[in-house]
């Protein structure tokens, strides 16, 4: 059998040396139209930062290590340029030489990747983008003012994702003052609002200038005119460099070449096998959609686009397998990490701006736990949210944000997730515990206790932007935290002009003073610093007789919202 695969890195590369790890008699050549077949292109950021020194660190394989190990056909600097399906055939073009001849295929791959998005505007031109080894050559170039009046001061990078972000932070280590525009209202789109303000608040204690519901207008040789979301013209901030890192779209030229059929969302359409429509054409990576494993029953459309080098990874191994006749490969949900500065941001499936966009029920958990027992020296806290099927209790997303233990608790949400687990079940995990590491409680333990509670009606809560709406309506919200805690800051609303401020009683002091102090005919919103005595300040007052919800995640949560709302996220 004779299998080409069109397009390196992840996907590509990972396709062919498993091809060859199961079937060694297989030909097996690989096309690759760039100058390099295997690179780490998540550490592009950083060798543009200096984190990673050495430039070769990045080249993981060459064509030459890649022939003597595994025996492929590797082929760097060359396109192809024509796809005849029905012949099993393509049209190749040598960039080196300029010759072009055609290669035959028994089984074809492609995985060309992602296109970087450029937004079209005067002067784009001169912005860089960050895809390969060339791009993170050509930034680093800039960084260091070769070819001009020396090193870039400013910078603007278009798009706060996750690697526009990995570049800000890159680029303020290199001592650049760095202005990011992103025409979202909040930086981080994975994340909801009262989450992605913290890593917003990270970025302005760096230094960056946080333009959220903005664009780029325009671009000089010096300068980036920035326009608010409708395209008002705001201001012009200088800007020695610009990255756009605004996100990629699918590659699907070659597909379209060979005549597949694409999915709804851009990318080139594939079953659970990673077939095309095409006869022995499959697509893997970027440029192919992914199976949703958050869709809704009966979805008519479970597809998603997920660039992410994880699934590109599993995508080239699967196709493998399934070429030599083995099948199996999970959705995708869609799990995500990134460093910011001191802060690590993750997420998984669903955020709660989706669910709402696609209607469909669900139920929020906010908690701010520490990362490890509070006692050890170093605990520092996390901001973590689940978003919970109020009718299975399956779990439909999380996130998380803080400064250590991050990736450990999405890893098992993620995990969680895969197995089937509710939300519930997460109150029994058996989690590695010690001091250093974790609590005997652990916050994904607390997470299961507190959607446990909601499951069985222990307990009710509303969410930090419902508030307003029940105070309106006429419930007393009352704040069970210390006065000192109080003094400190409270709920404090502004309804219909007026101000309405959280009375305070004490949790320790409820049970002697709520029949004096809080009216028993009307609902009552209890709340605390994080939402773990509101419960008990809950269950204290349902007891007594009172209709009473708790403020999930507390105040904090509360705090971070209405900032978020101010912010711009």
């Amino acid at each position: 059998m004779k299998i080409v695969i069109v397009g390196g890195v992840a996907a590509g590369m990972s396709a062919a040396t498993r091809l060859r790890r199961l079937a060694e008699d297989a030909e097996i050549v690989v096309i690759e139209a760039g100058d390099h077949v295997s690179y780490a292109n998540c550490g592009l950021p950083y060798y543009a930062g200096g984190v990673i020194e050495e430039r070769d660190a990045l080249l993981l394989q060459t064509p030459e290590s890649l022939a003597a190990r595994f025996r492929l056909d590797v082929r760097v600097r060359h396109r192809v340029t024509g796809v005849d399906a029905a012949g099993h055939a393509l049209t190749v073009h040598d960039l080196t030489t300029g010759d072009e001849y055609t290669e035959s295929y028994d089984r074809l791959v492609l995985s060309p990747g992602g296109r970087p998005v450029v937004p079209s505007v005067p002067g784009i031109e001169r912005a860089l983008v960050l895809r390969d080894v060339a791009d993170a050559d050509r930034l680093v170039a800039a960084i260091d003012g070769a070819g001009s009046d020396g090193p870039a001061r400013t910078a603007v990078v278009i798009g706060g994702g996750f690697v526009g972000l990995e570049v800000v932070e890159n680029l303020v280590r290199r001592g650049i003052a760095v202005t990011l525009v992103e025409l979202a209202d909040q930086v981080l789109a994975p994340l909801d609002p009262e989450l992605a303000v913290r890593v917003r608040d990270e970025l302005v204690s760096h230094g960056v200038d946080v333009r959220t519901s903005a664009q780029v207008s325009a671009l000089t040789p010096t300068t980036a005119t920035i326009a608010d979301a409708a395209g008002v013209e705001v201001d012009k901030v200088p800007a020695d460099l610009v990255v756009a890192a605004v996100g990629v779209r699918p590659d699907t030229e070659l597909a379209a070449m060979a005549g597949a059929a694409l999915g709804p969302r851009g990318g080139v359409l594939v079953d659970e096998d990673l077939r095309t429509s095409v006869p022995d054409v499959f697509a893997v990576g970027d440029a192919a959609v992914k199976r949703d494993g958050l869709a809704a029953p009966g979805e008519p459309e479970p597809f998603a686009l997920i660039p992410l080098a994880n699934i590109a990874n599993r995508h080239g191994r699967h196709v493998a397998d399934v070429i030599l006749g083995r099948t199996g490969m999970r959705p995708s949900v869609g799990t995500a990490v990134v460093g910011v500065f001191g802060l690590t941001a993750a997420s998984v499936g669903r955020n709660e701006k989706r669910l709402r966009a696609e209607g469909r029920p669900y139920r929020a958990v906010h908690t701010h736990p520490s990362q490890h027992a509070g006692y050890y020296p170093g605990a520092s806290p996390l901001a973590l949210k689940l978003l919970v099927d109020p009718g299975t209790d399956l779990i439909l997303g999380a996130q998380a944000v803080g400064r250590d233990g991050v990736d450990k608790r999405i890893d098992v949400l993620a995990t969680a997730i895969a197995g089937g687990l509710t939300a519930s079940d997460l109150a029994d995990l058996e989690l590695a515990y010690a001091p250093a590491y974790g609590s005997a409680k652990d916050p994904v333990n607390m997470l299961g206790y507190v959607a446990d509670n909601l499951r069985a009606g222990d307990t009710r809560s509303v969410q930090w932007h419902e508030l307003d709406g029940l105070v309106r309506d006429g419930a007393t919200l009352v704040d069970v935290r210390t006065p000192a805690e109080h003094g400190r800051g409270t709920v404090e609303l502004t309804l219909d002009g007026a101000p309405s401020r959280a009375r305070n009683v004490p949790l320790d002091e409820l049970r002697a003073r709520a029949r004096d102090e809080i009216p028993a005919g009307a609902p009552v919103v209890v709340h605390c610093q994080v939402g773990q005595r509101g419960h008990t300040a809950a269950r204290l007052l349902t007891q007594l007789g009172y209709d009473v919800r708790n403020l999930d995640g507390g105040y904090l949560t509360w705090r971070d919202g209405t900032r978020a709302t101010v912010a711009g996220g």
